[in-house]
């Protein structure tokens, strides 16, 4: 009993800390996704509030898309636009302050004429 008490709150961290890990890799390959979707119709249509709605679109089943914060470069035919996503991921681990990481996702296009 007295080695259980020991060692559960070590596996239950363990646990709870891949787990936490696992949502916030997925939320950063979501992030990275949607900006790489947000540019490729930025450098198309050149229309930043259309880019974001896909953006937006492709990130919506996982992130809560009011919370993403982008960042768009000018679009000059020829030259690499970059879209930057910016998101505020909190971590819950059980027993532990809640701490809130900001992941960014980038995607950069080269924009047609």
């Amino acid at each position: 009993m007295v080695e259980m008490a020991i060692v559960l709150p070590v596996l239950m961290l363990l646990v709870f800390g891949t787990i936490e890990f696992g949502r916030l890799y997925n939320a950063q390959v979501t992030l990275t996704h949607a900006a790489r979707e947000g540019i490729r119709d930025y450098a198309i249509h050149q229309d930043s509030s259309q880019a974001e709605g896909v953006a937006r679109d492709a990130a919506s089943p996982t992130l809560v898309t009011t919370q993403m914060a982008f960042a768009t470069s000018a679009c000059d035919p020829g030259d690499p636009a970059t879209m930057t996503i910016t998101y505020p991921f909190s971590m819950a681990i059980p027993f532990f302050q809640s701490d809130i990481v900001t992941l960014s996702g980038e995607g950069v296009m080269r924009c047609g004429g």
